[in-house]
C-alpha cells in the first residue's frame, strides 16, 4: 500500500490540473509560452501519475482495469472481474 501522502499528493495535483485546464489551453493556442511557464509546475497534466485505485501502487498499472497487476490477479483470480480467466494450454 503506498502511503497516503503520496495519494494525496496525486490527487492534490489532479486538482490542480483541472483547475489550471481552461487557462492552459488558451495560453498555448496563443503561443504565449512565457505565461505559460509562470502557472505552477503541478498545473501540467504530465505530473499526474496514474495510481492504483485499490492500493495506491504506480508501477505495473493496467489502464484497462485501472489498477496495478498484483490488484488485476488478485481480483482475477477470485472472480471480480468478468471475462477475464487464467490461461491453460
Amino acid at each position: 500500500m503506498a502511503k497516503k501522502s503520496w495519494i494525496a499528493r496525486n490527487k492534490r495535483k489532479a486538482d490542480t490540473v483541472k483547475k489550471y485546464a481552461a487557462i492552459r489551453a488558451e495560453l498555448k493556442a496563443k503561443g504565449d509560452y512565457e505565461a505559460l511557464s509562470k502557472l505552477p509546475k503541478d498545473a501540467s497534466p504530465v505530473r499526474v501519475v496514474n495510481r492504483c485505485a485499490a492500493s495506491g501502487r504506480r508501477r505495473a498499472f493496467i489502464r484497462k482495469f485501472g489498477c496495478s497487476r498484483l490488484t488485476f490477479r488478485e481480483a482475477a483470480l477470485a472472480g471480480l472481474i468478468p471475462g477475464v480467466t487464467k490461461s491453460s494450454w
